[in-house]
């Protein structure tokens, strides 16, 4: 069947899929980098005389055209499943909310717990011979997001890599309702958040040696967790596998050092299983009909279940900070909302069901608070008012500063306690036993 003669009849300006939004519809922009461009900017322009309208997106690597409009507040909100620096601004101003979600669990929000989707738009890559749309790069949820709009919408961009994947990495043109050619702008880029530091350098010196041959990997985003990647490239390292929610720059890198084989994984052999991917221009390129680097959506990657069967399966993601009793929180400062929940709850948990996994959470000892300028240590004796709890106390395995790595597992509160601050900067580590004693989670024979 030729469906050229069906992509045609769908085939409408951006102006045109815009106008379909009406006051109070929900309306869902996707996720990350393929968040759409041309239905936005048609969106905003005639936003102003709408209201109520609320949007769900999330991991925004640009600022949305909605965002720029006067008083946005008074028109529309912004619901995100994940917070980065644009939704923190957001938030700032009065029209942005974070959503918090298990990641794992968020294509069955979609399927069983919202109530509608009036209106879904993503960037895709171009249709094939076959009527099918891909957005592979980020299958994540939106084939669910797709089962319960009223109006879906696909932004076509050339530029846009076609990634392999499953059966929900894509969507065949007898399902849209509109389609839109854009301007085919490059795919957001989304770096590692800045040069690699000393502490990030000495946490990957305690880290990667405790990886083993033939592990399946799994990094957050940030400098450590790229640290820490480039320090397993240049490792001695071989046969690794890689079934992570995020796929980064680190990977492309491991995989050009000849590092990834997936020869060892006990499903998707062979295979490198991401839910969505967000990097340089480098990964995109990488990814771009390459068979090894398989989509699928996060019910799939995240599940505890699908991670358990994957033998010594290594998380490794960062943490805000982490109090004495081993709560951790990777998403707060505060009341502050600086991220989310993500899958790292899920990885955390799906490492230690695995034979021989570890899950790492990985932090510096000391940060320089900006109000004050201060330097204050990131083991805490109590989290702070309003942090969020993103691994609970029974939750954590090995956490790693640059002062050394301990395993929580099987400690009671005063050897947590005693574990935490022998890796808390030796500045600060007086100060914290006095207030480990003045909770009674401390023991006298202790101190050395």
């Amino acid at each position: 069947m030729d469906f050229s003669d069906m992509y045609n009849s769908k085939l409408v300006s951006a102006a045109d899929a815009a106008a379909v939004v009406k006051s109070g519809d929900w309306v869902d922009y996707g996720w990350s980098s393929i968040t759409p461009v041309a239905f936005d900017e048609a969106l905003a322009a005639r936003m102003g005389e709408l209201t109520d309208v609320n949007v769900r997106g999330g991991v925004l690597a640009h600022e949305p055209a909605i965002f720029k409009i006067d008083a946005p507040e008074e028109h529309f909100t912004w619901n995100s499943w994940h917070m980065g620096g644009f939704e923190r601004r957001a938030c700032t101003k009065g029209f942005g909310f974070y959503a918090p979600i298990r990641y794992s669990e968020l294509p069955r929000y979609y399927r069983d717990m919202t109530e509608r989707v009036n209106v879904a738009c993503v960037q895709v890559s171009p249709m094939d011979a076959y009527g099918n749309f891909g957005y592979g790069l980020c299958a994540s949820h939106i084939n669910a997001v797709f089962d319960k709009a009223d109006v879906i919408i696909v932004e076509v961009n050339k530029n846009m890599p076609r990634a392999f994947g499953g059966p929900e990495t894509f969507i065949n043109v007898t399902r849209v309702d509109m389609i839109i050619e854009g301007d085919n702008p490059g795919i957001d880029l989304l770096g590692a958040g800045g040069a690699s530091t000393d502490v990030d350098r000495a946490v990957t010196d305690i880290v990667v040696p405790m990886i083993p041959d033939g592990a399946c990997l799994q990094l957050g985003i940030g400098t450590m967790p790229t640290t820490i990647g480039a320090g397993i490239a240049q490792s001695d390292l071989t046969n690794l596998g890689v079934h992570t929610e995020m796929y980064v720059d680190a990977f492309v890198d491991l995989s050009l050092a000849g590092k990834i084989t997936g020869n060892r994984k006990a499903i998707d052999r062979g295979r490198q299983v991401y839910s969505f991917a967000a990097g340089t221009q480098k990964l995109y390129d990488f990814i771009d009909d390459n068979p090894e680097c398989v989509a699928a959506p996060v019910d799939y990657v995240n599940d505890i279940r699908t991670v358990a069967q994957l033998d010594n399966f290594v998380s490794i993601n960062n943490a805000v900070d982490i109090d004495l009793f081993g709560q951790i929180n990777a998403e707060s400062a505060g009341t502050k909302a600086i991220s989310g929940a993500g899958g790292q709850l899920d990885f955390v948990m799906g490492a230690y069901h695995a034979k021989g996994g570890k899950s790492f959470i990985c932090l510096s000892s000391t940060f320089v608070n900006k109000k004050t300028g201060e330097v204050a240590s990131r083991i805490r004796p109590t989290l702070a008012a309003g942090s969020i709890v993103t691994d609970t106390r029974a939750n954590a395995m090995y956490i790693v500063t640059e002062f050394g790595c301990v395993n929580l597992k099987g400690l009671s509160g005063w050897q947590r306690a005693e574990a935490l601050i022998s890796i808390a900067h030796p500045d600060f580590r007086d100060g914290l036993i006095a207030e480990a004693q003045k909770m009674n989670i401390w023991r006298r024979s202790n101190r050395v």
